[in-house]
């Protein structure tokens, strides 16, 4: 049995997914991009502590049209978000995951902080 990881299983799609960030950046520019970045994890996150829990994420699957999703699913995604370990995103965790899981935003070369459409 092939083992995946779950960078992978977020990958695969079998509905075909598309990258909408890279053009989101050419219409919004790249600080409104930014700002809309940051209202999805608001969106997403428990209040009560700032960070996008298990159960806030579950909660809100729905609104991102990914009710389907299984609790093993949603577990994986944080995990593969979170960079200090402590089974929650906050807005950092988040905004670097949604850019790993676009990679038309970042260019081959670019310098942290550079955000770069390719097209």
């Amino acid at each position: 049995m092939e083992t995946i990881s779950c960078m992978e299983a977020l990958h695969e799609d079998p509905l075909g997914f598309e990258d909408y960030f890279p053009s989101m950046v050419d219409t919004l520019g790249v600080e409104r991009f930014m700002e809309e970045l940051y209202n999805g994890f608001c969106l997403l996150m428990d209040g009560s502590v700032g960070l996008i829990t298990f159960e806030s994420l579950k909660r809100n699957t729905t609104l991102m049209g990914l009710n389907e999703l299984r609790d093993d699913e949603l577990v994986c995604m944080l995990a593969e978000g979170d960079l200090d370990g402590d089974g929650a995103l906050n807005q950092m965790e988040f905004c670097s995951l949604m850019f790993r899981l676009s990679p038309g935003l970042m260019m081959e070369g670019s310098q942290p902080g550079d955000l770069r459409v390719s097209s």
